[in-house]
């Protein structure tokens, strides 16, 4: 198990990269995340519903998604309460205080999954969640050391000296944890370094000498690394790109944006100039404006108004600018969103920003499905998932974006506006496909997209974080720890 002194230290990453170096091995290898809590979430292949990171972290190992990877996963949607998931489907909602109280039934759940990977694979990688040192988290906690403690689960430490302080993190946490959780942790691995590795090396036996226990590994800091995010939305732009024949595209952070990843191969797209806005923040002139999902719809659409948003479209699309709605999006494309059980905060009902003549009502039962199909509006096949508790109505989905295939039967499925400027779809991933991405492009107003796999990147991408790992972990001294 890895678990991290502060949250991003590097624990997704870590395992990531385990998973496809036992992966190359030709170890059978599954990743495993007891409880993640996270609006970038991914469907799975037996139709849950798991963290984004779990199923990136499954590409790693060479094997489809599946529920059992991430057996609770918790969705905020708001400050105190959150959406909880069970094996990869919503049981309901629940504050803070009474999903604490929940803890010993989702214990249960945990430790089957656990119990089904077990049997299935020869390792089984583990990500816990924060840090296993939040005391006032201690008691029935299920995702870092009382997991381990229950599944006998020996754990690797790993703390971001980038952001400074790691000595002090990684002695303060060994601090805060009780003999046995102490006893339980066979080393540490130091993340993100940068410089002269002998400058580091009086701490390291310093460490060593301290605790007692060995340093695993130095992992240095990769330049332009790309990483699906498990949560927070990523400061990297991507790579340098050429000043010509780019398109200009902006995404809103919502408060409760969900799926952000579905933007990444624009960010890194080279005829793509990608910039996320934060509310408050000044609303630059754009080609193409993306509202993303939500986890939140009617409680960001709201935000979306008071920060002059809808001034800003209407303007937008008045010079001939294009909008996307994707998922929570394309809800607010349209003339209303009803809320009658509650399922995002208080019921009631909310205009939209009345682009797309069409209503959506929060259901209680929430859509999960890898889906394929056409494009409506080009001449190319698409593939992605769709995430959502909303059923939209209206004339305006008499032009759907998409056909897709439900089993041999086309499903209509978005919309675009009659003069071709608004469209809106429930489908994530658009853009992680070549030539779906490249439709896109073209029809925000793109005459020339450069081929760009979105796909082989990521595969790069995993494969030099695994070289790194490979090289730079002491492999000897975590050998009693893997399958021989």
């Amino acid at each position: 198990m890895v678990q991290g002194t502060t949250s991003d230290a590097g624990k997704s990453t870590l395992v990531a990269g385990i998973c496809r170096v036992l992966y190359r091995r030709g170890v059978k290898v599954a990743p495993f995340k007891p409880q993640n809590m996270a609006l970038n979430s991914a469907v799975t292949t037996d139709g849950g519903e798991i963290g984004r990171a779990q199923a990136v972290q499954a590409q790693a190992c060479g094997i489809a998604p599946h529920t059992d990877m991430n057996p609770v996963l918790l969705k905020p949607n708001s400050d105190t309460g959150c959406q909880v998931i069970i094996h990869g489907q919503v049981i309901g909602n629940q504050e803070a205080a009474a999903y604490h109280d929940y803890k010993k039934t989702a214990m249960e759940a945990v430790m089957s999954s656990w119990q089904r990977l077990s049997q299935q694979y020869q390792a089984v990688i583990v990500e816990g969640a924060g840090s296993p040192a939040e005391i006032n988290l201690r008691e029935g906690d299920i995702a870092n050391m009382g997991f381990a403690e229950a599944a006998d689960c020996p754990v690797i430490l790993i703390a971001d000296i980038d952001r400074g302080g790691v000595f002090a993190h990684i002695i303060g946490t060994l601090a805060l944890l009780s003999a046995s959780e102490q006893n339980r942790i066979v080393g540490f691995v130091i993340n993100r370094f940068r410089g002269d590795i002998a400058l580091l090396q009086s701490g390291l036996d310093w460490l060593e000498e301290e605790t007692g226990k060995p340093v695993l590994g130095v992992l240095p800091y990769l330049h332009n690394f790309h990483l699906e995010a498990e949560d927070a939305i990523s400061n990297q732009r991507g790579q340098d790109k050429a000043s010509e024949n780019k398109l200009k595209v902006i995404v809103p952070v919502l408060p409760h944006i969900s799926n952000h990843t579905d933007f990444d191969a624009l960010r890194l797209h080279p005829n793509v100039d990608f910039h996320y806005i934060k509310m408050g923040d000044y609303i630059p002139k754009a080609d193409l404006i993306i509202l993303p999902g939500s986890k939140n719809v009617c409680r960001d659409m709201q935000y979306l108004k008071e920060h002059g948003w809808g001034r800003a479209l209407t303007n937008h699309v008045r010079y001939g600018g294009k909008v996307l709605g994707v998922c929570g999006g394309f809800q607010m494309l349209g003339v209303a969103i009803q809320d009658p059980y509650g399922i995002e905060g208080e019921a009631g009902a909310h205009d939209g920003f009345g682009w797309l003549m069409m209503e959506t009502t929060l259901e209680k039962k929430k859509q999960l499905k890898q889906v394929i199909g056409q494009f409506s509006f080009a001449d190319a096949a698409m593939t992605g998932y769709e995430i959502h508790m909303g059923v939209s109505v209206g004339p305006a989905l008499s032009r759907p974006a998409i056909m897709l295939d439900d089993g041999g039967m086309l499903r209509a499925e978005g919309a675009i506006s009659d003069d071709n400027q608004i469209a809106g779809t429930y489908v994530h991933g658009l853009f992680d496909h070549s030539s779906a991405c490249e439709a896109w492009l073209k029809w925000a107003g793109l005459e020339q997209v450069e081929d760009f796999d979105y796909e082989q990147i990521r595969e790069q991408e995993i494969n030099r974080l695994a070289d790194s790992v490979e090289t730079h972990l002491d492999w000897d001294k975590l050998a009693d720890y893997l399958p021989k």
